[in-house]
């Protein structure tokens, strides 16, 4: 009895000792990431949670050793500059941006606190880095540009080809720091292949209306829909515009063809964003992120819906629909 006691005794001493070393143990350091987009949360959703996939498949879970904090704009940009600030002011470890003007506003918010841009167009003209294999200062991460910018000039040319009979293209977009360089590239592209060019800039939901009666009026057949944060958020409404005036179009989103669209060309923008984890986890272990060489983009995906082509009645050509990485039918 007492040796079984002795034992008892010594079994709750050693939990009780292994409970207290336990609480003693100094709590997992949380770091905290903020997430400011150009967009809109609800457009914005699928690639915030390819990030924090990401972000888990490195070891980081929301709440235990990593908080992320979300600001949005929805949709007026002039706040960017706000939302910045205050990440800053409640001293941030590391900001993800998604898109220029929310890298650009992170950028003036502060010089010190690491910068991991997404979607980052033009960033050297911009002055964010000094050059994609060594950015300096305090911004690094992932380049929505290719090598050059005549590499998304080929939208033009998969529209050429899905619409022989195309003569007059318009080119929709909606203005934003760095797209300057594609725009130029896209219409000498266009008229290179013997086409007329009409581009057409909208700056709010309610003038969409207006630039797609514009590009009829000036005889558009087709049209290149350019990325930015407020197109991205009218995709939907992009759609129906085209489809209701039986305009074939080509974006850069290969969401917008799940939604009707009838083809897009542009980088694997979920796998962009599943990447930034990468820096933030570098980043977090010690690196620089001025040493940390900026991502350009090698996956193009080319989607092509041919229930929209057949609403339209147009026939894909064999030759491109054999270089498509999917046929939605």
């Amino acid at each position: 009895m007492i040796h079984r006691r002795a034992f008892l005794d010594t079994l709750a001493g050693g939990l009780l000792a292994s409970l207290l070393a336990d609480e003693a143990q100094p709590a997992e350091k949380a770091w905290r990431i903020g997430y400011l987009s150009a967009g809109w949360p609800q457009y914005d959703e699928s690639r915030r949670i390819s990030f924090v996939e990401g972000l888990r498949a490195l070891g980081y879970v929301q709440g235990r050793n990593i908080i992320i904090e979300t600001c949005y704009p929805n949709g007026d940009q002039a706040r960017l500059a706000e939302l910045a600030a205050d990440l800053v002011q409640r001293k941030i470890d590391i900001i993800v941006t998604s898109g220029n003007p929310a890298t650009i506003a992170a950028r003036q918010a502060t010089a010190t606190i690491p910068i991991v841009m997404l979607l980052g167009v033009d960033p050297i003209g911009l002055g964010l880095i000094a050059s994609f294999r060594r950015p300096g200062g305090n911004v690094t991460g992932l380049s929505w540009d290719p090598s050059a910018p005549q590499m998304m000039a080929k939208n033009v040319e998969f529209l050429k080809e899905a619409v022989s009979s195309l003569a007059r293209v318009g080119i929709l977009y909606s203005d934003f720091p760095g797209l300057g360089p594609y725009r130029q590239a896209t219409e000498n592209t266009a008229r290179k292949l013997g086409l007329n060019v009409v581009s057409v800039e909208f700056r709010t939901p309610s003038s969409l209306d207006d630039a797609f009666r514009l590009m009829l009026r000036k005889g558009t057949q087709g049209v290149c829909v350019f990325g930015s944060a407020l197109a991205f958020s009218l995709q939907g409404q992009i759609v129906e515009q085209a489809a209701k005036h039986r305009l074939p179009a080509i974006y850069v989103w290969r969401e917008t063809v799940a939604l009707g669209g009838l083809m897009s060309y542009g980088p694997d923008v979920l796998s962009m964003f599943r990447g930034a984890a990468t820096y933030v986890d570098k980043i977090l272990k010690g690196a620089k992120p001025g040493d940390l060489p900026i991502e350009q983009p090698t996956k193009f995906e080319f989607v092509i819906n041919l229930k929209t082509a057949k609403a339209l009645g147009l026939t894909i050509p064999p030759s491109l629909l054999q270089r498509a990485d999917q046929v939605i039918d």
